[in-house]
């Protein structure tokens, strides 16, 4: 017999700490076990002039979009009172609905070179595509969330914030979330997958960064060359 009380516990808690979860063990264990697949391996410096359309809009778009959720996150009562004159919320609102198209119509250049490119396809794992796949359709549901949902820079605050705050304090409280719309719904845990897939792929090289340039010795490089000589440093 269907329990909605069960079913809304399995995705509202048990996904979400699931999701954490595996991907903190599964990122440690590939970062200690095998450190070179931490990278994007990318074909840019083949293929920049193919590559900007659509990195570019979508990078910055992401980066904007994440950014403004996790601020409202983090800092509730600032994001209130940002978004408390109607004309800065209305601001906010259509910046997102542009954002979110941005970042949308980006995703679906940098899909189209993945399957176009062979540079690019032959590095790209079936998870990779399952990746590239859940994104389009969570960047698609934000959007529609966005268009649709309005005035989601205020009502976020009273639905989702609550709710991961409450996972995070190891107490799930639910009910702000289990009576929206199952668009806005399957987004929110659309959010927890990215998550889960995020230590299978190529995504895992946005948590490393080259800080070890500050303290790596000088390169020696020696020109092979018929007719030049010597060494030189960088």
């Amino acid at each position: 017999m269907f329990d909605p009380a069960l079913f809304d516990f399995v995705l509202f808690v048990a996904f979400p700490y699931v999701a954490v979860v595996l991907a903190v063990v599964v990122g440690i264990h590939r970062y200690t076990h095998d450190r070179f697949s931490y990278s994007s391996f990318s074909s840019q410096f083949l293929e920049n002039r193919a590559l900007f359309w659509g990195s570019v809009p979508w990078h910055y778009a992401i980066v904007l979009i994440l950014s403004a959720h996790l601020l409202a996150a983090l800092f509730p009562a600032f994001w209130a009172d940002l978004i408390a004159a109607p004309v800065r919320l209305y601001v906010l609102e259509v910046t997102g609905l542009a954002l979110a198209l941005t970042a949308l119509l980006g995703l679906v250049l940098l899909i189209v070179r993945r399957l176009t490119s062979l540079r690019a396809f032959v590095v790209t794992s079936l998870l990779d595509f399952v990746l590239l796949a859940v994104l389009l359709v969570q960047v698609g549901l934000g959007f529609w969330v966005a268009l649709v949902y309005r005035w989601g820079s205020d009502w976020y605050l009273h639905t989702a914030v609550p709710w991961m705050a409450s996972l995070l304090v190891l107490n799930p409280q639910i009910q702000y979330v289990t009576a929206l719309p199952w668009v806005v719904k399957l987004h929110m845990l659309g959010g927890f997958l990215v998550v889960a897939l995020f230590p299978f792929t190529r995504l895992v090289h946005v948590v490393t960064f080259p800080i070890t340039y500050l303290w790596r010795p000088y390169q020696v490089v020696i020109w092979n060359r018929r007719g030049r000589t010597g060494v030189t440093e960088n």
